[in-house]
């Protein structure tokens, strides 16, 4: 297997940062990070890959986004009432492609929510599709969040995966 490792260290740094804005309610930095006819999904179905034609627990376009990230700020919502801290570690990157301008890398990412005096834990399988820009170094083209309980009851998540 031939691996480009600057561009795996580029991609993974920018995933880090990424995880460590979402952790630290810097949500108009995050914003940033999005390519603006980028979309941030997280699938019911996780063998399901068409994610426009069906139910998801979010598809959220640039507009989307900017009002999720509106409520969370806000705290209008219930469900972000009182603040969840979260933490998240995110490993096992993998380049699965590079090219025309775009890198497609998959990664786990295990995440843990203090809220209400209650621990959850949430594990992902998520899939990024980056675009090169030349001033931030990428952007967010697609985030698919596969959680691996997907298909099972949710409680509420009052904030970004």
């Amino acid at each position: 297997m031939n691996m480009n490792l600057q561009l795996l260290n580029e991609v993974t740094a920018f995933i880090w940062a990424e995880a460590d804005m979402l952790d630290h309610s810097e949500y108009r930095e995050w914003l940033n990070l999005w390519n603006e006819k980028g979309v941030y999904i997280i699938p019911i179905d996780p063998n399901l890959t068409d994610y426009e034609n069906n139910l998801n627990y979010a598809y959220d376009d640039n507009h989307m986004r900017t009002l999720r990230v509106e409520r969370l700020e806000n705290g209008e919502a219930i469900s972000t009432a009182p603040k969840a801290n979260t933490v998240r570690s995110v490993s096992r990157v993998r380049v699965i492609q590079d090219q025309d301008n775009e890198i497609v890398l998959r990664c786990a990412q295990n995440l843990r929510e203090f809220r209400k005096e209650n621990l959850k834990h949430y594990t992902a399988d998520i899939t990024y599709h980056l675009v090169r820009d030349s001033n931030t170094g990428f952007k967010i083209n697609r985030k698919i969040i596969n959680l691996v309980n997907s298909t099972d009851t949710l409680a509420g998540i009052s904030y970004i995966l």
